[in-house]
């Protein structure tokens, strides 16, 4: 458009006569000489500006990391050196995050609290929640490696509430938890089973990485993500980033011959190379636990163990929460000592009210009404009709 203008101004300029209809619009539209020779100079001043191309505007794009080059069996080794953690006694910063939006126990208790992790390979674990300050205990939980126990030590009300939970860790309880989030309204209710969907026996392999082996086959392939890193300032260069990873998937061959994921390690290939994140998957492809490990640093004081993460997240998208357990103190970490099996089979020693999720789920099961079988009668007369 500017640039007819343009045309159409010069044309006056070197004297051109227009049309009797046309002269008579640009006389309305250019009243006198000094008008017209300011619109002139406008035109093309921007004329000489943008050469009648369109402006070009700079877009900024993350930045391409530069990538570090590693074999299959570089991987392998990475995961191998963290599985040779065979125990694990640690205090750590515990932080719950419930993602279903619902409220998990006292906020201020629970949502931010102490913790005493004990681990073993190859399943067990103890788990105690405490307050801070005070460290009184909140609630301790155990897993042998087929079931677990949860001690409600404390549920930021009367005490009625607390609960001795027994369940078995492969079993599906969510239909005992639609039942008992609508049986009844009380959150602390609902906490109780909030309690029993935080199983002890999420946090094992997330803390005790199983080693690879020869039962299960490997892949690896190479996979990009933008990211922002929020450590550096929002004007920074280096804010949006495209990160380079390496994926090795591990599978299981079935019976009949089709393959199975089971696991997907994800390593950070910029400035070397760091197992970043680890996936869980379930039978049907599905993930179970979303594992993402944190800055890297040396856990006991004996020089054995370097470059571990001080910082583990567990995510379990069926149970709808995250969990994050950071190291209070990395270097009081003791690694390597056995502890007994009895360690890991939590006593009911408070005496509490037990809630057997094994029972409660079969009792909901048989109370649930059968559907109503399907009359198949055409002759048969209905309310539909």
């Amino acid at each position: 458009m500017i640039c007819g203008l343009m045309f159409t101004f010069t044309q006056l300029s070197i004297g051109q006569q227009p049309s009797g209809t046309e002269h008579h619009k640009l006389q309305m539209f250019i009243k006198t000489r000094k008008t017209r020779s300011y619109i002139l100079f406008f035109i093309a001043a921007i004329f000489g500006l943008s050469g009648c191309n369109i402006v070009k505007k700079e877009s900024k794009t993350p930045v391409l990391l530069k990538t570090e080059i590693a074999s299959q069996a570089e991987l392998i080794n990475e995961v191998n050196r963290f599985a040779r953690v065979g125990s694990m006694r640690a205090k750590m910063d515990l932080k719950f995050e419930d993602n279903s939006f619902a409220q998990f126990g006292s906020k201020e208790v629970y949502r931010s609290a102490d913790g005493e992790v004990v681990v073993q390979r190859p399943a067990s674990i103890l788990l105690k929640v405490q307050v801070p300050v005070i460290k009184s205990d909140v609630a301790q939980m155990t897993s042998d490696g087929s079931q677990f126990r949860v001690a409600i030590l404390q549920d930021g009300g009367s005490g009625k509430f607390k609960k001795f939970v027994i369940g078995t860790n492969n079993a599906d309880y969510s239909k005992l938890q639609k039942e008992l989030d609508t049986s009844n309204g009380s959150a602390i209710v609902r906490n109780v089973n909030a309690f029993a969907n935080l199983r002890p026996q999420h946090f094992t392999d997330a803390m005790l990485v199983r080693p690879t082996d020869a039962d299960h086959l490997y892949t690896q392939s190479t996979t990009y993500q933008i990211e922002e890193d929020i450590t550096t300032g929002k004007k920074s260069p280096l804010r949006s980033v495209t990160r380079g990873y390496y994926l090795l998937d591990e599978f299981l061959r079935q019976a009949d011959g089709t393959l199975t994921i089971t696991r997907r390690f994800w390593f950070d290939r910029v400035g070397g190379l760091r197992l970043a994140r680890q996936q869980l998957f379930d039978a049907k492809g599905e993930i179970e636990s979303d594992i993402v490990y944190g800055r890297e640093g040396n856990l006991t004081d004996t020089g054995e163990y370097n470059n571990l993460p001080l910082r583990i997240q567990v995510t379990r998208l069926k149970e709808k929460y995250t969990m994050s357990l950071t190291y209070q103190t990395p270097e009081t970490v003791t690694i390597g000592k056995t502890y007994p099996e009895t360690a890991f089979v939590l006593q009911n020693t408070w005496n509490l009210e037990e809630l057997d999720l094994d029972k409660k789920l079969q009792e909901t099961l048989a109370d649930t009404p059968a559907a109503s079988p399907v009359n198949t009668n055409h002759n048969s007369a209905t309310r539909f009709q």
